[in-house]
């Protein structure tokens, strides 16, 4: 037979080395993460694995594709138009600048822009934290023209976060006003706990609201914000650090729920 090729990918955050045959068929992969290599033609392991002798180290498990969860066979049932994980950081932003770019001459920047720039910076600090078990989805649309920007899940709960563009910014936060100075206010923290009691609503489990400061000059709290964790986004691996809450097998669960649109359009 001829010789097998090795070719590496990466699929939902996960690294992977298919092995294929020389028509493009794949017989098997390695889960790196896993240490698990998966074979699919039976009649193939022992030329599989010299295939990927150069690459594997340690324990490594053989055998065939474990069994899909339920989680992951909603996944798979789940139609393309209905699934909210493919969405970037700022999915409606880029939309809306998309379909109506600033075409007219402004005397400012587009305040779009900065807000797109925001979510950007907080949606990759997000998917960082993928490897450590928390899953996040982006720009999800609520009935009524609300949105939730990121949401979290992973061991330590559920986190529905707003991310503010406040570059160079004294930030005073008087709940539930968050006064960006310039007669500049950011959306009341009242209504960031609304849109996390919605979530919650639409999942049946606690969701915390998190207001994101994206690269402020300062941040004063006049009166303690009780209700909406507020932090800067250089501390957001700190949400990594919550105490463990969910098992593996609920997270996935809970996000599976969460990426289907329709979970959504019930609220």
């Amino acid at each position: 037979m001829s010789e097998l090729r090795v070719v590496p990918s990466w699929r939902h955050g996960r690294a992977r080395l298919y092995v294929s045959l020389p028509d493009g068929g794949n017989v098997a992969w390695f889960d790196r993460d896993a240490s698990r290599v998966n074979i699919l033609r039976q009649d193939l392991t022992e030329t599989v694995l010299e295939a990927l002798a150069p690459y594997l180290a340690g324990d490594v498990t053989v055998g065939p594709p474990p069994v899909p969860t339920p989680a992951e066979l909603a996944r798979l049932a789940l139609h393309p138009d209905d699934d909210l994980a493919p969405n970037r950081p700022g999915e409606a932003l880029r939309v809306s600048l998309e379909r109506e770019p600033a075409a007219v001459r402004r005397l400012r920047p587009d305040p779009r822009r900065r807000a797109l720039a925001a979510e950007e910076t907080v949606g990759e600090a997000l998917d960082r934290m993928e490897a450590a078990g928390w899953r996040t989805l982006h720009s999800l649309l609520l009935p009524g023209a609300d949105r939730i920007h990121h949401l979290l899940i992973g061991p330590g709960g559920l986190f529905a976060l707003h991310a503010l563009h406040a570059h160079r910014r004294r930030v005073r936060i008087t709940p539930p006003v968050v006064d960006l100075g310039r007669g500049t206010h950011a959306p009341p923290l009242s209504r960031l706990r609304a849109d996390a009691d919605r979530a919650a609503h639409a999942l049946d489990v606690e969701v915390r609201p998190v207001l994101v400061l994206v690269d402020p000059a300062a941040v004063e709290f006049r009166t303690p914000a009780r209700d909406v964790h507020v932090i800067r986004d250089t501390e957001l691996p700190m949400l990594g650090r919550e105490g463990v809450v969910l098992k593996p097998a609920e997270v996935e669960t809970l996000y599976g729920t969460a990426r289907d649109r329709h979970t959504w359009l019930r609220l």
